[in-house]
């Protein structure tokens, strides 16, 4: 009795240091409503091991090892607090008190991490563990019984009357565990039954959390003989609805054993959730440290050289340099910032070459922080089950869109979709949402319920020229047979790339094929004899730093994308009648945004914007034809980079692009001669 009255005295010490108690009297005050009569008072705790182990260890090695035993020591120093300063008159048992310990953080040791990986799960004490995982199901928020009230049958008892029987909720009970009819008087043995006008109900969320690994599966790369098993975490009352659907999480909780016969659940109460994301590397090899000196005196060239260089493997340098090129930005820019606004560039590839695109696509994949690859055969967005958990509520299960959150979803070949599929596809990629249908009847609901879900992910496709789709808007100048997509769909992706060798289709297939059969014959070895090679790993290294960097546009740059938008939109508004979005600024300042980081700046110049008005250019043209600005159909790399004058050629052919852009701004945008200085 002395251990537990000292281990009392320290609690007591703890929520008086900690300002606890202030915040338990704070609490109280909402329970003084005469008109309100419940069974059990809810209070949330927020425990700081480590000021506990300051306190009193023996009690902060409770806490950590028995957390049942230690709620019950905090539940009586609250009841005593409570009757001591006549905070609520309404409790009168100790029983009433329902604490919740809200644990900030565990000790960083091996101890208290759970591995999803780690098996088996059940063996030891059931005590707080942190995990950290992504979340790839949830459920909607039902209820559940915090705690109930119940009477002994026997008048002549004392407990017919009164608190004295109080069933409150324990990690890992059921709800048959809480409001069941076995129960009997723990003075008369008599059954007891449920006051159930003092039932109180909370709110409850099933999650289902994973292997932030378990993610490799879906990248299509070399597929790997271990299997994920998901873990299910149960989130009660404030913490509902406090994880999104495809987000990384780092979850403390405390694991339980759920008993529904004939079977047992291996499952987590949650105690605290906080967003996570792991550390990538972010530094820059020596490389390209050596590259970026020495292309230092031109804007242009250090993206140049790494797009020649990129994906070797899959195709000769030279070959499809602006796919790279599109491929690299896409990734750089494709990001979440501090304010949680999502950025992202999507991308749709024209090509003949189906093949060679998609092996570029899925090498390219590899580098992003999260890449998922859409089989055409299952889900992209989100899928209803109904829930094992005893609920029976609507469970929604992540596609590979919501999957792939704050990364790469790629699409492959658009052919290989219905008609409803690609309506979805354009739906999603205009409005960024996805909307989830639950019909009530089918779940237990009363109503049907439409559920809306954030898609903040890059979309990569590509759509085969070759099947024709009869437009008749083919004819126009410089526009591209789309095959099976239609050009309200590719007006969603809004950067469409064509893969067109400038020395024609017969000099890249026997490129390609020269690169296949000597890989085939000579593995590993080099196959291009050059001044800087690049391995995969220095540019997962230069992807991931380029990402992190913070830019901001300048004056030049935003003069040159505001004139270009407003020039193109009224050109080709009178002559084509296309009108030009508001997404079309975004997706020049995009794409600036991203050359600029991939040339690892932080301030983005007007020669950024040169390269987002050739792209942007580039791909309008080929949805809707040309228009009075005209560039050639390669602009960004137009000349070939393999001998040693290319890179000064490039420059001076981009210098010449850049004043055109400069006359059409001038001729074209309203108002453009105040800040457009015709030369």
């Amino acid at each position: 009795m002395a251990h537990i009255l000292s281990l009392k005295e320290s609690v007591l010490v703890y929520l008086d240091r900690s300002g606890g108690l202030q915040k338990l009297a704070e609490d109280c005050k909402q329970f003084n409503d005469p008109q309100q009569m419940e069974a059990v008072y809810r209070f949330c705790v927020s425990v700081n091991p480590s000021d506990v182990l300051e306190v009193d260890p023996v009690l902060g090695d409770c806490i950590l090892r028995y957390p049942l035993k230690a709620t019950a020591l905090f539940q009586s120093v609250c009841f005593l607090a409570i009757k001591t300063l006549s905070l609520v008159e309404k409790i009168h048992t100790e029983s009433q008190v329902n604490v919740i310990l809200k644990l900030t953080h565990l000790p960083p040791f091996p101890e208290y991490m759970l591995d999803l990986c780690s098996f088996p799960r059940g063996y030891g004490p059931m005590r707080p563990v942190s995990m950290e995982g992504l979340v790839i199901a949830m459920t909607r928020v039902t209820k559940y019984t915090q705690g109930a009230r119940f009477l002994c049958i026997n008048d002549d008892c004392p407990c017919s009357t009164g608190f004295h029987h109080i069933r409150i909720h324990a990690p890992g009970a059921t709800e048959s565990a809480t409001v069941g009819n076995n129960f009997s008087c723990m003075i008369c043995s008599s059954p007891l039954k449920e006051d159930v006008k003092f039932r109180v109900l909370g709110d409850k969320q099933l999650v289902e959390l994973i292997h932030v690994n378990a993610l490799d599966g879906l990248c299509a790369h070399q597929q790997s003989s271990l299997r994920y098993q998901s873990v299910t975490l149960f989130l009660r009352d404030e913490l509902c609805n406090s994880v999104r659907i495809g987000r990384l999480y780092r979850v403390l909780g405390i694991p339980a054993h759920v008993h529904q016969w004939p079977s047992i659940t291996w499952s987590v109460e949650a105690n605290s959730v906080q967003p996570w994301e792991p550390e990538y590397p972010h530094k820059v090899s020596a490389s390209f440290q050596e590259l970026l000196k020495a292309t230092a005196g031109s804007p242009w060239r250090f993206s140049a050289v790494v797009a020649q260089g990129f994906g070797l493997d899959v195709a000769p340098p030279g070959l499809y340099n602006t796919l790279k090129l599109g491929l690299l930005l896409s990734l750089v820019q494709t990001r979440a910032d501090a304010k949680d606004t999502f950025h992202n560039l999507d991308l749709l590839v024209v090509t003949t070459d189906t093949l060679i695109a998609d092996r570029l696509m899925t090498y390219s994949l590899s580098l992003a922080c999260r890449g998922v690859r859409h089989q055409a055969s299952g889900e992209m967005f989100a899928s209803l089950s109904r829930d094992e958990h005893g609920a029976g509520t609507a469970n929604i299960h992540a596609g590979s869109a919501l999957l792939a959150t704050g990364g790469i979803c790629m699409l492959g070949d658009l052919g290989c979709y219905k008609k409803d599929r690609l309506d979805a596809l354009q739906s999603v990629l205009e409005s960024c949402t996805v909307s989830v249908f639950i019909p009530g009847k089918k779940y237990g609901e009363d109503a049907d319920q439409q559920l809306s879900f954030p898609v903040q992910c890059s979309f990569w496709a590509l759509t085969d020229a070759s099947r024709r789709s009869g437009r008749a808007e083919c004819a126009l100048l410089g526009t591209a047979d789309l095959g099976p997509v239609p050009v309200q769909l590719a007006d969603a992706f809004g950067l469409v790339m064509q893969c067109k060798d400038m020395m024609g289709e017969e000099h890249a297939l026997l490129a390609q094929t020269v690169h296949t059969l000597q890989q085939a014959v000579q593995p590993g070895k080099p196959l291009y004899s050059s001044d800087w090679e690049f391995s995969t790993q220095d540019y997962q290294e230069l992807v991931a730093h380029a990402r992190s960097l913070q830019v901001e546009l300048s004056p030049e740059a935003e003069k040159v994308i505001h004139g270009y938008y407003m020039a193109s939109r009224r050109v080709r508004t009178q002559s084509q009648g296309v009108k030009m979005s508001v997404a079309s600024i975004k997706l020049l300042i995009s794409l600036a945004e991203a050359h600029c980081k991939l040339c690892l700046r932080t301030q983005v110049l007007e020669e950024d914007a040169v390269i987002a008005v050739l792209l942007c250019e580039n791909a309008i043209t080929l949805k809707h034809g040309a228009s009075a600005l005209v560039i050639p159909p390669d602009a960004v790399f137009p000349c070939d980079l393999g001998d040693v004058d290319g890179l000064h050629k490039r420059d001076v052919t981009l210098d010449e692009l850049h004043q055109n852009i400069l006359r059409f701004i001038y001729t074209h945008a309203p108002g453009a001669d105040t800040y457009i200085t015709e030369e």
